[in-house]
């Protein structure tokens, strides 16, 4: 009778966590900031129709690198469980905090039971009623939640671009300005991203209800430029 093949559970996470950090550096980063009236995200993405920044609910938005069929399912149950939650009991309910604690549940289970881990990393942003109520969760591969405060970076280089980020935000930025600093940040010192590859959100509270907005056209232009 053969001997079953045995790995140590140190090598097995090990190995797992090195293929999923693989597999999201080589995506495209993302940043996510603050500014006077909301948070603003910002994408270095080719493509004109599979998005990185998704809206979730009302004041939520959802953003993610790495496979993109991997990040769009759990973009799509964040989706289901906050249209239910807002159904059964009430629309105000729905936050970004329990949000990415289910991610961060069902991340950990995956990354954990599963052979393969998710190559994904998530971002949960909520705009609040004002400034002190502005949320960022980061939400890694296997399943650890970062309660990032003023401005998140995820996906390839993030720690380089959230070293550029202290260097240049402050509280004060408008959208546009904001925007320009994202876009600056992910590129970094050495090359220009074109206009073409920049895919561009706003939390706003000045948006009614629905606050998500993709940014393009003049703002964006005045941003890039």
């Amino acid at each position: 009778m053969s001997m079953p093949f045995y790995v140590a559970p140190e090598q097995m996470m090990k190995d797992r966590a090195d293929y999923a950090r693989k597999g999201i550096a080589r995506g495209r980063a993302l940043v996510a900031l603050r500014y006077a009236d909301g948070i603003a995200i910002v994408a270095e993405n080719a493509s004109e129709t599979l998005r990185k920044v998704s809206e979730i609910y009302d004041r939520i938005a959802f953003a993610g690198v790495g496979k993109y069929n991997e990040f769009d399912q759990l973009r799509v149950a964040g989706v289901r469980a906050a249209d239910l939650k807002g159904f059964q009991y009430s629309r105000d309910d729905v936050d970004a905090r329990s949000l990415a604690n289910s991610y961060a549940q069902m991340l950990g289970n995956i990354f954990t039971h599963e052979m393969k881990p998710m190559e994904v990393e998530i971002l949960v942003a909520e705009v609040g009623l004002d400034s002190a109520g502005d949320q960022m969760f980061h939400i890694l591969y296997d399943g650890t939640v970062v309660d990032e405060r003023d401005y998140a970076a995820i996906g390839g280089d993030a720690e380089a671009i959230r070293l550029r980020l202290a260097d240049t935000w402050v509280d004060s930025l408008d959208l546009a300005s904001a925007i320009k600093v994202g876009i600056a940040a992910i590129a970094g010192p050495d090359r220009e991203i074109p206009a073409s590859d920049i895919e561009a959100a706003e939390l706003s509270r000045g948006n009614g209800r629905r606050c998500f907005g993709r940014v393009d056209g003049a703002v964006l232009d005045a941003a890039i430029a």
